[in-house]
């Protein structure tokens, strides 16, 4: 079997570690997940300049792999950087943290909110979400209070935000299920996930889902 490869378009590379731990624990036994991390752009990507950094990082990387020995790829960052180029040119299926965390919070016609600590992405992350199909049953982002980089820096505070904005999406925007969006919040979102009654959805492990979802697929119709 094949492993999967999972990208972060971070440059981070403890954060990739812990997103391929994640990966690892989602994924079926046998089933090998391996990391790599770009080597240039910024170690959280927090705007659309480091999102279009972190995707033009994610095609170069790529471009140096021998991505026929994988079985699929995750682009693990969650506005996607780079999947649409990737996909022109890799030969394996390539899957995005977002799509595939969007794709599962939208099941059943589920309505789905967003919560992320970077709010210079919010319209990147709506474009994404319009771009998949989901708009009509998107209720919106919530963001984490206070400065970012300083949030990031403390994980209990983090995880106190993230629940916050969790508990608004819910009860404010009725939202039937709830994404944390981010790669390097994968972490937090296993944490969260067993103190709501609705669905928190972890991008990494749906992405690994889908990946494996799609990797059946094309091994079917080979």
């Amino acid at each position: 079997m094949k492993p999967l490869l999972l990208i972060n378009p971070n440059t981070n590379a403890a954060t990739t570690e812990e997103m391929v731990a994640i990966a690892r624990n989602t994924a079926p036994a046998g089933q090998a997940v391996e990391g790599a991390t770009v080597r240039r752009g910024a170690p959280l990507i927090y705007d659309d300049a480091l999102l279009s950094v972190g995707a033009s990082a994610v095609v170069e990387l790529a471009r140096t792999l021998d991505l026929a020995r994988y079985s699929g790829i995750v682009v693990a960052a969650f506005g996607d950087p780079g999947i649409d180029a990737l996909r022109r040119f890799a030969p394996v299926p390539v899957t995005g943290i977002a799509e595939a965390g969007i794709i599962e919070a939208a099941g059943a016609g589920r309505r789905f909110s967003i919560v992320t600590t970077t709010p210079d992405l919010v319209e990147a992350i709506e474009k994404r979400v319009e771009a998949y199909g989901f708009s009509a049953s998107f209720t919106g982002v919530r963001l984490t209070q206070g400065d970012v980089a300083s949030v990031m820096s403390d994980p209990v505070r983090l995880e106190e935000s993230l629940m916050e904005a969790c508990a608004l999406a819910i009860s404010e925007d009725h939202a039937e299920a709830v994404i944390i969006g981010g790669g390097p919040l994968a972490v937090h979102a296993v944490a969260l996930g067993a103190r709501f009654e609705v669905p928190i959805i972890e991008p990494v492990p749906a992405a690994i889902r889908l990946a494996l979802a799609r990797t059946a697929m094309a091994d079917a119709t080979a």
